[in-house]
């Protein structure tokens, strides 16, 4: 059985991710200054307008404007040119009270309810979705391209997308390519196409995938041809507006929430990190070549009120028995998962393009060894 996959990503200035880069600089900040902060900093970006709102509690006062600022220059454009708006206020005394330890139990509890999904596949370096890893890594070597001047006259926003047929559950070539940059009024687009084709498409794939790509695929760059006014100038910004980029391309499910602005005691984002950790431990053992975790939380206790696992057939034991396995060696409480996975430090800017689980160096992406022994020696 043959069927095509389709997973996108978008480039750094890309008007949705600069909000969520901005969220998650602000929430840095204020892990900087207090590691127990508590931060749900959402953006907009209009125009020449940034509005800044949401709920943070932290010791120490946060220029947010100049942490703005300089999150707006390193994605390519020029701060100056912004109004901004700030809206912002310490958290809900009632939801802060549910989370808080207290004399009763002493324990942090979830921030929110809701489910949590992680995923990993044997399918790809970094283990995600071939599709998205693929995407990944065109934009992000289009952004390297842009800032090392290797190509010249584009600008920052921009977006891939990547089309792949599967026999049987299997990769076997790439269907289609798409690729858009935002580029100068004078640029000439036939250059532009064959510059991008050669330093950026061909570069991608002239590795351990450039199997998948034939003479039948079709590559299409700029497909609609001018794309001079691009950013927040041409759409509007928001954040949390590109969960499945941030996750797994659609290949999975997805509970719905967030992650950039949040800190780590809103669960959408640390138990997601979570079930990806584990997930990814599953799949590194090969007790499975693919895995979903999910995990889901009541506002205001610690303990979760559902795990779940799915291989998709492709286990070697049953998902009940690796569920049972994975609750004896996994921790779930929130303050487990912040203290396995580190989220109390400053990282999370770096998370907020090219998704939350392609960089080998978040903890939650590290394989641990002490898991990875205590997981098969539960069979």
């Amino acid at each position: 059985m043959k069927k095509l996959f389709t997973s996108e990503s978008v480039c750094q200035g890309h008007p949705d991710k600069l909000c969520d880069y901005i969220a998650d600089s602000v929430l840095d900040e204020c892990l900087k200054k207090d590691p127990f902060s508590r931060c749900a900093c959402e953006v907009l970006a209009a125009r020449d307008n940034i509005v800044i709102a949401g709920e943070i509690t932290c010791k120490s006062n946060i220029n947010v404007i100049k942490i703005a600022k300089n999150a707006i220059k390193d994605s390519g454009y020029n701060p100056e040119k912004f109004n901004f708006s700030v809206y912002l206020h310490n958290q809900s005394e009632d939801i802060k009270q549910s989370v808080d330890p207290n004399s009763y139990d002493n324990e942090l509890k979830a921030g929110d309810q809701g489910t949590s999904y992680g995923f990993a596949t044997d399918e790809s370096d970094f283990f995600l979705p071939l599709p998205l890893f693929l995407s990944h890594s065109l934009v992000r070597t289009l952004d390297e391209c842009r800032k090392n001047r290797i190509i010249k006259g584009i600008h920052s926003d921009g977006k891939a997308q990547v089309s792949i047929e599967y026999e049987d559950g299997k990769p076997i070539k790439v269907n289609t390519v798409v690729l858009s940059v935002q580029h100068d009024e004078n640029v000439n687009l036939d250059n532009l196409r064959k510059q991008i084709k050669d330093k950026v498409i061909d570069k991608v794939f002239n590795s351990k995938y450039k199997y998948l790509m034939s003479d039948d695929t079709v590559i299409l760059i700029n497909p609609s041809g001018r794309f001079v006014l691009g950013g927040p100038e041409a759409d509007c910004g928001l954040t949390g507006r590109k969960i499945i980029v941030d996750t797994y391309g659609g290949m999975a499910s997805h509970g719905g929430g967030a992650f950039s602005g949040k800190d780590a005691t809103k669960v959408d984002r640390s138990a997601a990190y979570m079930a990806r950790h584990i997930a990814k431990t599953v799949v590194y053992s090969k007790l499975a070549k693919k895995c979903q975790v999910s995990i889901s939380y009541a506002i205001g206790k610690a303990d979760p009120v559902a795990i779940n696992v799915d291989t998709f057939g492709t286990g070697i034991y049953s998902d009940s028995a690796l569920c049972t396995a994975i609750k004896n060696v996994f921790k779930f409480k929130p303050s487990e998962i912040i203290n396995t996975l580190k989220l109390r430090e400053p990282v999370f800017s770096r998370t907020s393009v090219y998704g939350h689980f392609s960089n080998p160096d978040f903890e939650w992406e590290k394989i641990k060894d002490n898991e990875v022994k205590a997981l098969l020696n539960s069979f």
